[in-house]
């Protein structure tokens, strides 16, 4: 099976693909990408931002959810259309690294860096997570027991089981974050109103207003993490524009995936916590306060969907960015042209996944900062790096010069490009100013 085997462009890209599904049901049997990759985006941020947000502020916040998850449709879909369609049949790294030859190194830099970021809150969440599951043992110790686990499966990675397992902990999701958000009863009125009404509150809790909505941008619009969808589509075996149609329903399914949970963590916080003035510093304030509002069995319930998130999120962002870091570093070593190398494989991916799984345990030990205070933090300061993506995407997926005459970008994709690349200055340059007032009240 395509789906089974570790390909590379560059060493391989003559394989044949799966077939193209033809009926409803085929489509289904054959969605896994958009739901490895939406495990992967829902992490620590989301948990984090949206019960913040909705303990904080209520519903009041709630429009930046549109507009973020706006950004990330359009942003994504443009990047697997150059993936599935560009005439080069090369991959959106190789593109960039063609609009200009540094977009390679910083590309691998960047993820080496990011992954390393990414994890930290990780795993200190699942840390903390698993100590209030068991009441057993310390969070760096369960941190480092999760990350061998991670580290086992993705060392030599098969995308056929990380989508199986992905597919499993979606449903474990499903049972308990929705289950959670239903048992506290969301407010319809309260959503629309928090949707249409673009209100920027003043500061409430720990965290102002506008670096949960900068840090919001960054888990839910992404940067750096968008790229690594592509990844994901070629290890299924989806090359060429005939799999167009199979990845738009794919990633379709990925935002509505995204729409729901997101709301869901959002109502919890907006309807057990806002209501009572209680607020979030920390994981255990949100995981305490949900128990006393919806008891035990809620609390493990929550729990149990707290875990899943985060522990996939190690797993496809720990996988995907070593893949992005070594093709990075192959890219640019090698110049342009075919690779000579296969970097899913190359030994320089298993230093990627060594680095970013185990090297993060640092954050884990006593005296670090806390789970919600170094995920606002990182996902805020990783909006900086959304301009630049957004541009070199933006300008390969425009000219015929890269993707081709055929897939280049009609004139509304532009226009959501422009509006897209002027909310992302914005944030970052929010995000500048947001994280420097944190960093100071830290110290």
């Amino acid at each position: 099976m395509a789906d089974q085997t570790l390909t590379d462009r560059g060493s391989d890209s003559a394989a044949g693909g799966p077939a193209l599904p033809s009926t409803f049901w085929q489509y289904v049997r054959s969605l896994g990408p958009g739901i490895v990759m939406v495990l992967t985006w829902l992490g620590g941020g989301n948990v984090v931002q949206s019960g913040v947000a909705g303990a904080n502020y209520g519903y009041a916040l709630m429009w930046i959810v549109v507009i973020a998850l706006m950004m990330r449709f359009v942003f994504v879909s443009i990047i697997a259309k150059y993936q599935l369609c560009n005439e080069r049949g090369e991959g959106v790294l190789d593109g960039l690294a063609r609009l200009h030859p540094w977009y390679a190194p910083f590309l691998a830099l960047t993820a080496l860096t990011l992954g390393h970021i990414y994890n930290s809150y990780m795993l200190a969440g699942i840390g903390e997570t698993c100590v209030n599951l068991s009441r057993v043992g310390y969070g760096w110790q369960w941190a480092t027991f999760w990350a061998v686990v991670a580290l086992a499966m993705i060392f030599r990675p098969t995308f056929r089981r990380i989508e199986l397992l992905f597919k499993g902990l979606l449903a474990l999701m499903a049972v308990s974050l929705l289950g959670t958000a239903i048992w506290a009863g969301p407010s319809m009125t309260g959503i629309v109103r928090g949707i249409v009404s673009f209100e920027l509150p003043p500061r409430a809790g720990g965290f102002d207003a506008l670096l949960v909505v900068i840090a919001m941008i960054g888990a839910l619009g992404g940067s750096i993490a968008n790229l690594i969808y592509p990844y994901f589509l070629e290890q299924k075996g989806w090359r060429g524009p005939q799999y167009r149609r199979v990845q738009m329903y794919d990633f379709l399914l990925a935002i509505i995936v995204m729409i729901v949970f997101t709301l869901a963590l959002w109502t919890l916080g907006a309807e057990l916590l806002y209501a009572k003035g209680d607020q979030i510093k920390n994981l255990g304030d949100l995981t305490n306060l949900l128990g006393t509002a919806l008891g035990g069995a809620g609390t493990l319930l929550f729990y149990l969907g707290v875990f899943s998130v985060l522990f996939t999120s190690v797993v496809g962002q720990s996988m995907g960015l070593a893949w992005m870091a070594t093709h990075g570093y192959l890219r640019w070593r090698q110049g342009p042209g075919e690779l000579r190398s296969n970097y899913t494989v190359h030994p320089l991916y298993k230093l990627g996944i060594l680095w970013i799984v185990l090297s993060p345990l640092v954050w884990t030990l006593p005296g670090m900062p806390d789970f919600v205070t170094l995920t606002l933090v990182a996902n805020s300061l990783q909006v900086v790096l959304i301009p630049v993506l957004v541009g070199g995407v933006w300008w390969i997926t425009a000219s015929s010069r890269y993707i081709g005459a055929e897939y280049r970008n009609r004139w509304w994709e532009n226009a959501a490009m422009v509006a897209l690349f002027a909310v992302a200055l914005w944030a970052a340059w929010g995000s500048v100013e947001s994280v420097t007032r944190v960093v100071r009240e830290m110290f």
